[in-house]
C-alpha cells in the first residue's frame, strides 16, 4: 500500500482495552501514513473496560507500542486523555515514551488557522437530557454496538466493505441525533467565545468536517464505530479520511474551511506501558 504523508493527524476513542477496538486497522492505518505530529485525543485507552474486565489483547499492546516507537521516530505525538482514560489528566505536563501528555492544546494550521484541541466531554451537559433518557441512551449504545459486531460479520462474508451500523444508528434516531446536533454547537460555541478559528475534538464516535456559525468543527471520530482520523495537509487543508474493511482509505471530500474571526492503578499499569 502507497504510504501517506501528512502534516498532522488526529485520532480519538481508540479504546485499547475495549472488546469492539479495532486494533488491527488503526495499525494498518499508522504503519501506511507519516505525520509531523500525531495528536491522540482522548479515550485511547479504555481504563474503565480494563478496570472492569482486565483483558489486554497482543493486538492492543501492538498499538501502544507503534505509539512509542512513532514518538522516538521523530514525530511528535501529544496525548489528550478523554473521560474513560481521565486518570491520566493527572500526569498532564509529563512525557511518556516520548509521548507528552497534555489537558488540550491549539495547533496552528500550516495556512495560520488556530485550532483548540480537546477530547470534548465537558460538552455532554449540552448533549444530554434527563438522566432517564440518559440510561435509556447507554442501553441502547450497547445494543448498537452488539449489532454493529455482527453486522460487520454479514458484511464481510457477503464481500461487502464496511459500514458502521451503530453510526447509522446513532443519526438516524430522532433523540440521538438531535443530541448529536447539541454537542456539536456546544463545542463550535466555546470555540468562538475563545477566539480561535476552530475546535478539533472526539468523544461522540461521530466524524465530522463542517463549519457552525462561522467557527469550524471538526470531530476526528473512532476506532469501535467509524474507523476514521482527521489528517491536515501540507497545504494547511483538512480531511477526515475513512478506513475501510479492505485496509485502504476510502475517498472523502476534501473540505476547506476559511478562516474564521477507582481508575488509577489502572492508570498506572498502563502509564507503566508507555514508559
Amino acid at each position: 500500500m502507497r504510504e501517506r504523508s501528512f502534516r498532522s493527524v488526529w485520532i480519538s476513542d481508540v479504546h485499547l482495552g475495549n472488546a469492539d477496538c479495532r486494533a488491527a486497522w488503526l495499525l494498518e492505518f499508522l504503519d501506511a501514513c507519516r505525520c509531523e505530529q500525531l495528536y491522540l485525543v482522548g479515550d485511547v485507552l479504555d481504563l474503565w473496560e480494563l478496570d472492569r474486565r482486565g483483558r489486554w489483547p497482543a493486538g492492543h499492546g501492538r498499538v501502544l507500542a507503534k505509539l512509542v516507537a512513532l514518538a522516538a521516530g521523530g514525530t511528535r505525538v501529544r496525548y489528550l486523555p478523554g473521560n474513560h482514560d481521565e486518570a491520566i489528566r493527572a500526569h498532564h505536563g509529563l512525557c511518556f515514551g516520548g509521548i507528552e501528555v497534555l489537558p488540550e492544546a491549539i495547533h496552528e494550521t500550516a495556512d495560520g488557522r488556530r485550532l483548540w484541541i480537546v477530547h470534548g466531554d465537558g460538552f455532554d451537559d449540552a448533549a444530554r437530557g434527563g438522566r432517564l433518557t440518559t440510561l435509556i441512551g447507554d442501553h441502547a449504545y450497547d445494543l448498537a454496538l452488539f449489532l454493529n459486531r455482527w453486522s460487520r460479520r454479514l458484511r464481510r462474508l457477503c464481500g461487502l466493505p464496511y459500514r458502521s451500523l451503530a453510526l447509522d444508528l446513532k443519526t438516524r434516531i430522532g433523540p440521538a441525533a438531535r443530541a448529536i446536533g447539541r454537542y456539536e454547537r456546544a463545542a463550535a460555541h466555546e470555540a468562538a467565545r475563545r477566539e480561535v478559528d476552530g475546535i478539533v475534538c472526539g468523544h461522540i464516535h461521530k466524524p465530522e468536517l463542517r463549519t457552525i456559525d462561522g467557527t469550524l468543527y471538526a470531530n476526528c471520530g473512532d476506532w469501535i464505530e467509524s474507523c476514521t482520523a482527521l489528517v491536515e495537509h501540507a497545504d494547511g487543508r483538512l480531511q477526515v479520511l475513512h478506513w475501510a474493511d479492505e485496509a485502504r482509505v476510502t475517498h472523502g471530500d476534501v473540505l476547506d474551511f476559511p478562516r474564521a474571526a477507582a481508575a488509577v492503578p489502572a492508570a498506572a499499569a498502563m502509564a507503566g506501558r508507555l514508559g
